[in-house]
């Protein structure tokens, strides 16, 4: 894997907002993968954390979301991500990132208007909110 702050798509990215784009990047992969090892390590394991996939009510704390990628990661329709619009955004030890989800799926696909929120522990970043809502289609 090459250093996140050397991406040559982001070349004006911080070391920091490189890192945070390289955890947001991982989150996806984990996801695509339906790994629940990486996506566990991912994130946060606290209490703070919470979730919000679309259609789903809010969980909060790690043994909820941690049982949501299960359940998710156990359906029977794989989802492929083209993230588009992603936004990295930086303060302190914390920072957010808002991307586009476009999402491709056996059964067709749709777009995803989502927040990860990350935060500093030691030298990684670790997701601690994901919060995705259904973009209605345009007419």
């Amino acid at each position: 894997m090459t250093d996140p702050a050397l991406d040559d798509e982001h070349p004006s990215d911080s070391v920091d907002e490189a890192a945070v784009r390289a955890a947001n990047r991982a989150f996806y992969d984990a996801f695509e993968a339906r790994d629940l090892d990486a996506m566990s390590d991912a994130w946060e394991h606290g209490d703070r954390v919470s979730c919000t996939h679309p259609g789903w009510r809010t969980l909060h704390g790690w043994g909820a979301v941690s049982g949501s990628w299960f359940a998710l990661f156990g359906g029977p329709s794989p989802l492929q991500f083209i993230l588009t619009n992603e936004q990295v955004s930086v303060s302190g030890d914390t920072a957010w990132v808002t991307v586009d989800e476009n999402l491709i799926s056996l059964d067709g696909g749709g777009t995803v208007a989502a927040m990860n929120l990350f935060v500093r522990t030691g030298e990684r970043w670790r997701c601690v909110a994901h919060h995705g809502s259904d973009v209605a289609p345009q007419t």
